[in-house]
């Protein structure tokens, strides 16, 4: 069979337990999205401001990091398909309590109700991506990991576009009740499709380290492994420098002076140029030369900062940021399938929850930080000195770990 036979998207889909492990993570991931959409309406539809949309991210951020390294471990040591289906039904959970405050069915007033639904679905999006890793690694060869890695990213992206799109419609037209309701029946469909997936899982530990020193093993495993390292950390600081995603806004008002629709075209592009590089990468998928081509990709990641940044022009913005998302796209492909290649099967959940928290640190803290330049030094000079930075970064990993410089993907199967 040829290479690209073998490691193609047919291929991989025809596998019965990927395409259930995909439909789980779709799932799941429409479930929270609609969720986040109409959560956002909810609340300013009852407070009428603005610092209590702030308080969303925090409600769930916190108990998100609080959770992690516990989800952790129980992965490593539960039946993973089982947990998996466990925080599914905490996602419906979520989902049902906000369709009855919604439907005003419950003995309480005001928004903290709501905080606690979205403080229950960050315990709960702790588990869901460990999970998926864990089980990724049994259900594929793992001559296969880099194919299923992109196609992987592929359909991450897709639900972070679609989620969003039909919570929004769906508030819209049939209102909150109906969009709850909706993410309620996504969930059941994730939690249906972990049932129905066939899947041998290791036998668990004969014995079991205590809960801290167990986690504080997956710490040491991945801050001694200068591949799996530095790849998490040119991730992390990249995004946390180089974010742009939460500007947008004052970019389309203060520079591009386009229309609110051209916001959603902006948010789009990034999302885009990941799914084609998703779909690329998952059926030519890359073997050698992956430690340069990642360095690379995040240094194209920089320049595409930049150029945004010095950009007055809507189209080529959004042009600019279609790259943007492709650098992305390689850089969460090649990390992904460094994370799966280079676990042992009986640390998946720890590291994959440290490296959870890696992603989820740069994404919220980027927002912060985005927003705090910009008041310091202005919104164009803010985004172009975080290119710059972001193109240090680059150099500086290059240069203090050339085990991820020199990386074959190949060398690791």
């Amino acid at each position: 069979m040829s290479t690209t036979t073998r490691h193609g998207i047919g291929a991989l889909l025809r596998q019965p337990g990927f395409a259930a492990l995909l439909t789980y993570r779709i799932t799941a991931m429409l479930s929270y999205q609609i969720v986040a959409v109409t959560v956002g309406w909810h609340i300013y539809e009852i407070t009428r401001n603005p610092f209590s949309l702030g308080l969303i991210g925090l409600a769930e951020v916190l108990p998100y990091f609080c959770v992690a390294p516990f989800a952790g471990y129980l992965v490593d040591h539960l039946p993973r398909r089982r947990l998996g289906m466990v925080a599914c039904l905490g996602l419906v959970a979520t989902a049902a309590v906000l369709v009855a405050v919604a439907m005003g069915g419950l003995p309480f007033e005001g928004v903290w109700p709501i905080y606690l639904a979205i403080a229950l679905t960050g315990m709960v999006r702790a588990f869901l991506s460990p999970i998926y890793n864990a089980l990724f690694a049994r259900v594929l060869a793992r001559e296969q990991f880099a194919s299923g890695a992109g196609f992987g990213s592929v359909v991450f992206q897709a639900g972070m576009v679609i989620g969003p799109a039909l919570g929004g419609a769906l508030v819209g037209w049939g209102g909150k009740s109906l969009a709850y309701g909706v993410a309620t029946g996504m969930a059941m469909l994730a939690m249906a499709a972990l049932a129905l997936l066939k899947v041998d899982e290791p036998p668990p530990p004969p014995t079991r380290a205590p809960i801290f020193a167990s986690i504080a093993e997956g710490a040491r495993f991945v801050l001694g492994n200068q591949i799996m390292l530095g790849a998490m950390a040119l991730d992390m600081f990249s995004v946390l420098l180089g974010g742009v995603v939460a500007m947008l806004p004052a970019f389309i008002r203060e520079i591009l002076h386009y229309g609110p629709e051209g916001l959603g075209i902006l948010r789009a592009a990034p999302a885009l140029g990941s799914v084609c590089v998703g779909l690329w990468l998952a059926r030519h998928p890359l073997h050698r030369n992956a430690g340069r081509t990642l360095l690379f990709a995040v240094a194209g990641f920089g320049l595409c900062v930049i150029g945004f940044g010095l950009s007055q022009h809507f189209w080529l913005s959004a042009a600019v940021l279609l790259f943007y998302g492709a650098c992305d796209g390689v850089s969460v492909v090649v990390r992904s399938t460094i994370l799966q290649l280079a676990t042992p099967d009986e640390m998946r959940g720890r590291v994959s929850s440290i490296n959870g928290i890696f992603i989820s640190s740069s994404n919220e803290l980027g927002a912060f930080y985005a927003g705090s330049m910009a008041r310091l030094l202005g919104l164009v000079p803010a985004v172009v000195v975080g290119g710059c930075a972001v193109l240090g970064v680059a150099g500086v990993t290059a240069w203090k770990a050339p085990q991820l410089r020199r990386l074959n993907l190949r060398d690791l199967q």
